[in-house]
C-alpha cells in the first residue's frame, strides 16, 4: 500500500518576492559591477553613483560613499519591484504558470521577461526621470541580453516557484490529492 502524496503549501507571495528580489539584486549587481570594472574600465562607486544620479541628478556623481549606497539601495528596490510584478503576473496568468511548469520553463519566461524589464527601464523609466533619451549602442544591447540570465532568470526561478497551480489543459481532469 502506498501513501498518498502530501500536498505542499505554496510559498507565500511575500517570501517569493523577497527571495527573488534579494537574489536578483545581488546577481545583477555583481554582473553590472564586473562588467563595468573589468570591461568598461569604470569603478564600482561610479556605477552605483550613476544609478543614484537617475533620481538625484548629476551631482550624485560627486556624492562619494553616500550616493554609492543610495544607488545600491535603488538597485535593490528595483529588483524587488520587478520581482513583485512577476509574482503578481504569474499568480494571475495560467499561461505563465504553464510555461514555468514546462521543460526549461524558467529560461523561456526569462527570455521574454528580461528584455521586457530592460526595455521598460531604459526606454521609459530612466528617460522620464532624467529627461534624457536613451543611448542605444553596444552596451545597451549587452544589458538587453544580460537581463535574461542575470535579472529575469533568478526572478522566474525564485518568484515563479510555488505560484498557484497550473491551469489544466482542456480535456485534462484534476489529479486527486488523496486516492
Amino acid at each position: 500500500m502506498t501513501n498518498p502524496p502530501i500536498p505542499t503549501p505554496n510559498r507565500s507571495i511575500l517570501s517569493r518576492i523577497l527571495a527573488a528580489g534579494l537574489v536578483t539584486g545581488v546577481v545583477d549587481g555583481l554582473f553590472s559591477s564586473i562588467l563595468v570594472v573589468a570591461f568598461y574600465h569604470g569603478t564600482f562607486a561610479r556605477l552605483w553613483q550613476g544609478v543614484a544620479s537617475v533620481l538625484l541628478g548629476p551631482s550624485a556623481m560627486e556624492g562619494g560613499t553616500r550616493t554609492t549606497v543610495i544607488g545600491l539601495l535603488m538597485h535593490s528596490g528595483v529588483a524587488l519591484g520587478w520581482s513583485a510584478v512577476f509574482v503578481l503576473l504569474a499568480e494571475r496568468s495560467g499561461w505563465i504558470r504553464g510555461v514555468l511548469g514546462s521543460r526549461f520553463g524558467a529560461l523561456k519566461v526569462a527570455s521574454l521577461y528580461g528584455p521586457f524589464i530592460w526595455l521598460v527601464m531604459s526606454l521609459v523609466v530612466i528617460p522620464l526621470l532624467t529627461h534624457r533619451p536613451p543611448k542605444v549602442g553596444f552596451r545597451w544591447f549587452v544589458q538587453l541580453l544580460g537581463h535574461i540570465p542575470f535579472v529575469a532568470l533568478p526572478i522566474a526561478v525564485l518568484a515563479g516557484r510555488g505560484s498557484a497551480e497550473p491551469v489544466l489543459q482542456r480535456d485534462e481532469a484534476p489529479t486527486p490529492v488523496f486516492q
